[in-house]
This record gives structure tokens, sequence and C-alpha cells, in this order.
């Protein structure tokens, strides 16, 4: 077949698939009450499913030129000069806190019983890493409407033994960064930013992620741009970014691409550990490491995804603004969310908590919601202390996790995502609203 038959196939394959996706992803009005209203989704259309079809057509399938074009499109909008994707966000925060264990950092790699602060309301695999390597994370309660830590308690959680900080940009709205990094320069501290709800979120006018020593990011379907599976780490370290490369790539030692050899120019020239002078680089492995790539079309996907992020985050902020004005007659009974100081956020959610005395049990609220077809989701774990899996687990509680129990027992969340029309939000706070001051 010539190449030029190959092309015109390609063209006439990329046609047809653009022709289904108008036909299968248009979007219907929305039928309150027959409809969902989904806590989050992903928005995809004929590009997406166009570039993933030409990543297909490659034949080449693991990363390839499509992540090499996401990583440096990615690598610009965050501002950041090194960007590695992984499979997923929790994947992307595992290989974040292992670059920080290497020997290669000296003194500063974090060791066995070493203590990382962080918060109990999240999403475990923000603390799960620090516990899989063996270091001690310590918990530091958070603040009510930015859910976020309580900045005024940090300092008194540092401990002898406190090599880092790592805490997630909670639903999008961005911790007191201001605080945090000053605290991290003060002590000598590492800082990791879980961004993977925040993409595109600021603070003092730089993106999150921009203020730690890595950033990380997901690309799932709730987040704000998708690849269905995935996630990146972010760094402006070369030494951070060959690290984090390591223990992606099965822990080797050698940081040549997929299909490529030699990249170094002296594959054979090395003798490291007790290995013999010349042992192949391509299988000498310095790190106890992972295989947490992604595929080419993954990254043709997110690829295409970025052409639209500056909309979906401004859909976010306006669903977001729509909200707090539409349920803002509902104060004496909810605690509506606020961003942090000096911030603008990325939302991902919408949280809002009961206030003590209203009268309404969240479970009943939610249960009602819920025949009413109106999905909700709870603040991830609530408090991880509390969680089956802690149980047996070594961490310390700096302080009274008095918020985070607060935010366990009556907070929860619901969408905002750019999939959502002006009547799905009204449908939302129209049920939140007549249910929660139905006792006045």
């Amino acid at each position: 077949m010539s190449e030029q038959t190959a092309q015109q196939l390609r063209q006439q394959i990329a046609e047809l698939v653009g022709r289904y996706a108008e036909l299968e992803l248009a979007t219907s009005p929305f039928v309150a009450g027959k409809d969902t209203v989904p806590p989050s989704g992903k928005v995809i259309g004929a590009p997406e499913l166009q570039a993933m079809t030409e990543a297909v057509l490659d034949g080449w399938l693991t990363t390839g030129r499509f992540n090499q074009a996401f990583e440096k499109r990615l690598s610009r909008y965050l501002g950041r000069r090194g960007v590695l994707t992984a499979n997923s966000g929790s994947s992307a925060n595992l290989l974040a806190f292992s670059a920080l264990t290497s020997p290669r950092l000296g003194d500063r790699a974090i060791g066995k019983g070493d203590e990382v602060i962080g918060v109990a309301a999240g999403f475990p695999t923000t603390v799960n890493p620090i516990l899989q390597f063996g270091a001690v994370p310590v918990f530091v309660d958070i603040e009510l409407g930015t859910y976020n830590i309580n900045p005024a308690l940090i300092e008194a959680a540092i401990g002898p033994r406190t090599k880092a900080i790592m805490l997630a940009h909670t639903l999008g709205n961005p911790f007191n960064l201001k605080v945090v990094r000053e605290l991290c320069d003060r002590y000598g501290l590492w800082l990791i930013e879980d961004c993977c709800d925040a993409l595109g979120a600021t603070y003092d006018g730089r993106q999150v992620g921009s203020f730690g020593d890595l950033g990380t990011l997901s690309f799932y379907p709730a987040h704000h741009i998708t690849m269905g599976e995935g996630g990146a780490v972010f760094t402006d370290s070369p030494l951070l970014k060959r690290l984090v490369e390591s223990f992606r790539d099965w822990g080797r030692d050698c940081y040549c691409g997929p299909g490529e050899d030699n990249t170094c120019s002296k594959r054979f020239c090395w003798q490291l550990g007790d290995l013999p002078q010349g042992y192949d680089h391509k299988y000498t492995y310095s790190h106890l490491g992972y295989n947490l790539k992604i595929t080419d079309m993954q990254a043709a996907c997110a690829l295409a995804q970025m052409d639209r992020v500056d909309d979906f985050i401004a859909a976010r902020k306006r669903n977001f603004d729509w909200l707090s004005e539409r349920l803002s007659g509902c104060t004496d009974q909810l605690i509506l969310p606020h961003a942090t100081a000096n911030s603008d956020p990325s939302w991902f959610g919408f949280p809002l908590t009961l206030r003590d005395g209203c009268g309404v049990e969240r479970l009943d609220l939610l249960r009602h919601l819920d025949a009413q077809k109106v999905g909700t989701r709870l603040l991830f774990a609530g408090n991880l202390t509390r969680q089956p899996y802690m149980k047996d687990q070594q961490y310390r509680v700096a302080s009274e996790l008095t918020v985070t129990d607060k935010v366990m027992k009556d907070t929860f969340w619901i969408g905002l995502w750019p999939g959502l029309s002006e009547q799905h939000l009204e449908h939302a706070a129209c049920n939140i609203e007549s249910y929660v001051r139905r006792l006045r």
C-alpha cells in the first residue's frame, strides 16, 4: 500500500470517527426526576476519539510521540520544566514520595520512621505511600469552609524526625502555600503538592504545584482533563525528575525511553554496584521500582483535552459561583465553601457541611438526594484514622482532629463539572434547599 493511500485511509477513518462522535456523544436536554445529576464526569468529543484512533493506527501502543507531545504541552501550561506521566494520580503520588526516599538525596532522603505532615481528611493515596514505605504520617486538623490544613497548627506538628509535608489542594481549593512554603524553607522540609483535584488553580497568581519540590496530577474521568486512567508528576529539579523516572520505569538506572538505546552514548561502559564492568546500563537497577507508564492512546486523549482545559476550568468556576448564589439562603443550615485567601481555586466539587443543631442528619439528606437522582460524594475518606485499614498502621496525631471528625460526620459534595447545565444545578440546589429548610 502506498504512503499516500495509507494517509488517505487515515483521513477517512478520522472523518468517520468524527461523524460517530457527533451521533453518539451529543448531549440531550436535562429532564428533572428522570435524568441523573452526576457528581463528576468527563466531557469528550470528536477531537479526543480522533486523536486516540490516530494513536492506535500508529501501532506503537506504549508511550510514544503523543506522550512526548503531551508532557511538553503540560510542562508549558504548568510552568514546570520536568513533567512525567504515570498511570494514575495515585501512582503519581507514589512516585513523588518514592523519589524522596532515594539514597541519592543523602541526609535529606526520607528514611523509615521519619515523619511526613499531612491531613486525615482526604484521599487515602495522598497518605498511603508514606505508610507503604515505612515512614510515619503526622495528621493535623483542617478548617471548615476551605477544607484544607489549618495553617496555625502546622509548626507545632514539626518534630525532630519530620522530613516533608505532603498535602492535597482539597477539591481544587489551594491550601495556604505562603505558610507551608515558609515552614518548609525554615525547617528544611520537602513539599509535595497533590494537585490531582486542582489543575489550573492558583495561589498569589502562581499555579499550584509550582511551590513544592514535586507536584502531582490525576487524569481520571472525574478530573479537570482526562485520559481515562492516568496521572503526572512534575518538578523543576533535574535530579528529582530523574529519580521519579527511575522509580516509574522499573527502578532502572538507564533513562532511555521506549524503543531507545544508548542515549547516554556509553551503554556498555558503566560499572555500578557489584555488577561486572560494562554490564548493559539498560538492565542496571538503582531503585526498587515499578512499571507505571501510560499508553500512547491515553496520552493522545489528554493532548486533545488540553485544547479545552481553560474552558473546562472556567465552567467549573461559573458553576461554583452559581451554586454559591443559589444556596446563599441556606446558610443557617449549611456551611458553604469559600476560597483560601489569596487563591483562585479550580473547583473539583462543591462541598457542603451541615451546621450543628440544624435538625438535619446527613444520611437522611443523602438518601433524599439519591432518590431525586442527585449524585453526591463524601469528602473522600472523612477521617483516615477511623478507616478499617488504618487500625494497625503507625501514625501520629499532632492535634485533636475535631474538624476532621465534623467533616466525616456532616460534609458531602455535589458536582459542578463542565457537563452540567444550569438545569442540572437547579435540580440539585432545589432539592438541597427544600430538604434542609423544611423544618423552619
